[in-house]
Protein backbone atom coordinates (compact mmCIF):
# COMPACT_ATOMS: atom_id res chain seq x y z
CA UNK A 1 0.00 0.00 0.00
CA UNK A 2 1.16 3.53 -0.76
CA UNK A 3 2.36 5.46 2.27
CA UNK A 4 2.09 9.23 2.82
CA UNK A 5 5.29 11.20 2.51
CA UNK A 6 6.89 13.09 5.38
CA UNK A 7 7.42 16.06 3.07
CA UNK A 8 5.39 19.22 3.58
CA UNK A 9 2.43 19.18 1.22
CA UNK A 10 1.42 22.50 -0.33
CA UNK A 11 -2.12 23.84 -0.06
CA UNK A 12 -2.40 23.81 -3.86
CA UNK A 13 -1.61 20.10 -3.93
CA UNK A 14 -4.25 19.38 -1.27
CA UNK A 15 -6.73 21.47 -3.26
CA UNK A 16 -6.00 19.46 -6.40
CA UNK A 17 -6.44 16.19 -4.50
CA UNK A 18 -10.01 17.27 -3.77
CA UNK A 19 -10.45 18.02 -7.47
CA UNK A 20 -9.07 14.58 -8.43
CA UNK A 21 -11.37 12.94 -5.90
CA UNK A 22 -14.47 14.55 -7.40
CA UNK A 23 -13.32 13.72 -10.93
CA UNK A 24 -12.80 10.08 -9.96
CA UNK A 25 -16.26 9.88 -8.38
CA UNK A 26 -17.70 11.10 -11.69
CA UNK A 27 -15.54 8.66 -13.67
CA UNK A 28 -16.69 5.79 -11.47
CA UNK A 29 -20.31 6.77 -12.05
CA UNK A 30 -19.53 6.75 -15.79
CA UNK A 31 -18.23 3.16 -15.39
CA UNK A 32 -14.55 3.93 -16.07
CA UNK A 33 -12.23 1.22 -14.75
CA UNK A 34 -8.91 2.95 -15.43
CA UNK A 35 -7.75 6.41 -16.46
CA UNK A 36 -4.37 7.77 -17.51
CA UNK A 37 -2.72 10.83 -16.02
CA UNK A 38 -3.17 12.47 -19.43
CA UNK A 39 -6.93 11.90 -19.45
CA UNK A 40 -7.34 13.00 -15.84
CA UNK A 41 -5.26 16.11 -16.45
CA UNK A 42 -7.26 17.01 -19.56
CA UNK A 43 -10.52 16.83 -17.63
CA UNK A 44 -9.26 19.26 -15.00
CA UNK A 45 -7.20 21.55 -17.29
CA UNK A 46 -3.90 20.48 -15.75
CA UNK A 47 -0.80 18.79 -17.09
CA UNK A 48 -0.12 15.04 -16.79
CA UNK A 49 3.17 15.90 -15.06
CA UNK A 50 1.27 17.89 -12.40
CA UNK A 51 -1.11 14.99 -11.74
CA UNK A 52 1.77 12.52 -11.41
CA UNK A 53 3.72 14.88 -9.16
CA UNK A 54 0.76 15.48 -6.84
CA UNK A 55 0.09 11.77 -6.45
CA UNK A 56 3.77 10.92 -6.03
CA UNK A 57 3.82 12.70 -2.66
CA UNK A 58 1.68 9.86 -1.31
CA UNK A 59 3.33 6.84 -2.90
CA UNK A 60 3.06 4.98 -6.19
CA UNK A 61 -0.24 4.58 -7.99
CA UNK A 62 -1.28 2.77 -11.14
CA UNK A 63 0.80 0.89 -13.70
CA UNK A 64 2.84 2.46 -16.48
CA UNK A 65 1.00 2.02 -19.75
CA UNK A 66 -2.23 0.93 -18.05
CA UNK A 67 -3.14 4.05 -16.02
CA UNK A 68 -4.77 4.36 -12.62
CA UNK A 69 -7.52 2.02 -11.38
CA UNK A 70 -10.35 4.51 -10.87
CA UNK A 71 -12.05 2.95 -7.82
CA UNK A 72 -8.75 2.17 -6.09
CA UNK A 73 -7.38 5.68 -6.62
CA UNK A 74 -10.64 7.27 -5.46
CA UNK A 75 -10.55 5.19 -2.29
CA UNK A 76 -6.91 6.01 -1.64
CA UNK A 77 -7.44 9.76 -2.09
CA UNK A 78 -10.47 9.54 0.22
CA UNK A 79 -8.18 8.02 2.86
CA UNK A 80 -5.56 10.74 2.34
CA UNK A 81 -8.21 13.48 2.63
CA UNK A 82 -9.69 11.91 5.75
CA UNK A 83 -13.03 11.13 4.11
CA UNK A 84 -13.26 7.55 5.34
CA UNK A 85 -14.45 8.56 8.82
CA UNK A 86 -17.17 10.73 10.32
CA UNK A 87 -16.26 14.25 11.49
CA UNK A 88 -18.43 15.97 14.09
CA UNK A 89 -18.89 19.67 13.33
CA UNK A 90 -20.24 22.59 15.34
CA UNK A 91 -21.75 25.58 13.52
CA UNK A 92 -21.64 28.95 15.27
CA UNK A 93 -24.07 31.53 13.94
CA UNK A 94 -27.53 30.92 12.48
CA UNK A 95 -27.80 33.95 10.23
CA UNK A 96 -28.26 33.77 6.46
CA UNK A 97 -24.95 31.99 5.82
CA UNK A 98 -25.28 29.66 8.80
CA UNK A 99 -28.81 28.63 7.85
CA UNK A 100 -27.67 27.89 4.30
CA UNK A 101 -24.77 25.78 5.55
CA UNK A 102 -27.06 23.66 7.73
CA UNK A 103 -29.12 22.91 4.61
CA UNK A 104 -26.09 21.98 2.47
CA UNK A 105 -26.49 18.24 1.90
CA UNK A 106 -22.97 17.64 0.55
CA UNK A 107 -21.49 18.00 4.05
CA UNK A 108 -23.19 14.82 5.28
CA UNK A 109 -22.35 12.95 2.08
CA UNK A 110 -18.66 13.67 2.64
CA UNK A 111 -18.75 12.64 6.28
CA UNK A 112 -19.07 16.08 7.89
CA UNK A 113 -21.86 15.81 10.46
CA UNK A 114 -23.15 19.15 11.75
CA UNK A 115 -23.96 17.92 15.23
CA UNK A 116 -24.27 21.19 17.14
CA UNK A 117 -25.52 24.68 16.27
CA UNK A 118 -24.82 27.69 18.47
CA UNK A 119 -26.04 31.26 18.62
CA UNK A 120 -26.21 34.01 21.26
CA UNK A 121 -29.56 35.41 20.10
CA UNK A 122 -32.18 34.42 22.68
CA UNK A 123 -34.84 34.44 19.95
CA UNK A 124 -32.99 31.66 18.10
CA UNK A 125 -31.79 29.57 21.05
CA UNK A 126 -33.99 26.49 21.44
CA UNK A 127 -35.33 26.68 17.88
CA UNK A 128 -34.90 23.82 15.41
CA UNK A 129 -32.84 23.94 12.22
CA UNK A 130 -33.05 20.81 10.04
CA UNK A 131 -33.59 18.67 13.11
CA UNK A 132 -30.80 20.28 15.16
CA UNK A 133 -31.59 22.33 18.24
CA UNK A 134 -29.86 25.72 18.48
CA UNK A 135 -27.81 25.84 21.69
CA UNK A 136 -26.67 28.86 23.69
CA UNK A 137 -23.12 29.81 22.73
CA UNK A 138 -22.20 30.22 26.40
CA UNK A 139 -22.51 26.41 26.72
CA UNK A 140 -19.97 25.69 23.96
CA UNK A 141 -17.19 24.34 26.18
CA UNK A 142 -19.46 21.77 27.82
CA UNK A 143 -21.17 20.64 24.62
CA UNK A 144 -18.05 20.49 22.45
CA UNK A 145 -16.56 18.04 24.95
CA UNK A 146 -19.68 15.91 25.44
CA UNK A 147 -20.46 15.68 21.70
CA UNK A 148 -16.83 15.06 20.71
CA UNK A 149 -16.69 17.94 18.21
CA UNK A 150 -13.75 17.81 15.77
CA UNK A 151 -14.26 21.01 13.77
CA UNK A 152 -16.17 24.28 13.95
CA UNK A 153 -17.66 26.55 11.30
CA UNK A 154 -17.84 30.23 12.26
CA UNK A 155 -20.55 32.22 10.47
CA UNK A 156 -20.92 35.34 12.60
CA UNK A 157 -20.52 39.09 11.90
CA UNK A 158 -16.95 40.35 11.53
CA UNK A 159 -16.99 42.39 14.74
CA UNK A 160 -17.69 39.30 16.87
CA UNK A 161 -15.67 36.73 14.92
CA UNK A 162 -12.35 36.99 16.80
CA UNK A 163 -13.97 36.70 20.24
CA UNK A 164 -16.10 33.83 18.97
CA UNK A 165 -13.03 32.04 17.58
CA UNK A 166 -11.20 32.52 20.88
CA UNK A 167 -14.07 30.85 22.73
CA UNK A 168 -14.17 28.00 20.20
CA UNK A 169 -10.43 27.39 20.61
CA UNK A 170 -10.73 27.55 24.40
CA UNK A 171 -13.43 24.86 24.15
CA UNK A 172 -10.84 22.54 22.60
CA UNK A 173 -11.63 22.75 18.88
CA UNK A 174 -8.48 22.50 16.76
CA UNK A 175 -9.88 23.05 13.24
CA UNK A 176 -11.98 26.03 12.13
CA UNK A 177 -13.64 27.06 8.88
CA UNK A 178 -14.24 30.80 9.00
CA UNK A 179 -16.94 32.53 6.93
CA UNK A 180 -16.64 35.89 8.71
CA UNK A 181 -14.99 38.58 6.52
CA UNK A 182 -12.02 39.08 8.85
CA UNK A 183 -8.55 37.60 9.30
CA UNK A 184 -8.60 35.61 12.52
CA UNK A 185 -5.55 35.36 14.78
CA UNK A 186 -5.38 31.90 16.31
CA UNK A 187 -2.76 29.75 18.07
CA UNK A 188 -0.36 27.85 15.81
CA UNK A 189 -1.84 24.48 16.76
CA UNK A 190 -5.28 25.43 15.37
CA UNK A 191 -5.94 24.70 11.70
CA UNK A 192 -7.75 27.62 10.03
CA UNK A 193 -9.38 27.94 6.64
CA UNK A 194 -11.24 31.10 5.65
CA UNK A 195 -13.86 31.54 2.96
CA UNK A 196 -14.46 35.14 1.92
CA UNK A 197 -17.06 35.31 -0.84
CA UNK A 198 -16.37 38.99 -1.54
CA UNK A 199 -12.75 38.16 -2.36
CA UNK A 200 -13.90 35.45 -4.78
CA UNK A 201 -16.25 37.91 -6.49
CA UNK A 202 -13.43 40.47 -6.64
CA UNK A 203 -11.32 37.84 -8.41
CA UNK A 204 -14.07 37.44 -11.01
CA UNK A 205 -14.43 41.21 -11.34
CA UNK A 206 -10.66 41.54 -11.90
CA UNK A 207 -10.73 38.82 -14.57
CA UNK A 208 -13.59 40.49 -16.43
CA UNK A 209 -12.16 44.00 -16.09
CA UNK A 210 -8.77 42.94 -17.38
CA UNK A 211 -9.98 40.47 -20.02
CA UNK A 212 -8.33 37.54 -18.26
CA UNK A 213 -9.31 34.36 -20.08
CA UNK A 214 -8.69 30.92 -18.58
CA UNK A 215 -7.00 28.48 -20.95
Amino acid sequence: MSKPTNKKISESTIHRLSIYYRALVTLENEHYKTISSKELAKREKLTPAQVRKDLSFFGSFGTRGLGYPVAELRNRIAEILGLTRLWNVALIGVGNIGSALVSYKEFAKQGFNIKLIFDNDQRKIGSNHKGIKVSDFKDIAKLVASEKIDMAIIAVPAHTAQATADEVVAAGVKAILNFAPINLKLPAHVILRSQNMCIELEHLAFAMTNDVISD
